[in-house]
């Protein structure tokens, strides 16, 4: 049972850590990777569109997010490509159609071993910040802004570069 599995367990914030002899880096955290602020996408931007932005700044995925602010998932240059050519899309279609849902979240405050367990599975996660918003009659509630999106590559940098062996 994944309930049982300790590197799920972290991931999904049950457990802090499971490591008896952690790497120097295990308990820095995720805001020390210093990420570039993300590109974001609306979900009305067409898949055409999507991979024309992507392609001009040099991206590979960008976070899909509604005006609202909730984070509808990402995506990615060859996920959009292969569901066009594949025929499942069109060009035409919102890129919400080409989307993955299925994300990982990390907060700025988490640590880079709990980046590492997700990052085992996953190809990124979305980098957010949870911010206390109010509305007009004065009351509150939490939302979630994208920060970043960090891969194991931007996590492979930060170690080789700050390597203390």
């Amino acid at each position: 049972s994944k309930f049982v599995n300790d590197k799920w367990m972290i991931k999904n914030g049950f457990l802090n850590d499971i490591q008896e002899h952690k790497p120097w880096w295990w308990n820095i955290k995720v805001q020390k990777l210093n990420l570039s602020a993300p590109l974001i996408l609306l979900p009305e931007v067409s898949c055409q569109k999507a991979v024309e932005i992507l392609q001009e700044k040099g991206y590979d995925q960008a976070p899909v997010v509604a005006e609202s602010g909730l984070i509808l998932g990402m995506v990615t240059l060859s996920n959009t490509l292969t569901s066009v050519l594949a025929g499942n899309a069109e060009f035409s279609d919102p890129v919400t159609k080409v989307t993955y849902d299925q994300f990982s979240k990390i907060g700025l405050e988490d640590s880079l071993g709990k980046l590492s367990c997700i990052l085992e599975n996953d190809h990124f996660a979305i980098v957010v910040h949870e911010q206390m918003q109010f509305n007009g009659n004065g009351s509150s509630f939490m939302k979630q802004m994208v920060f970043g999106v960090v891969t194991a590559t931007d996590l492979l940098t930060f170690v080789s570069r700050n390597d203390k062996k």
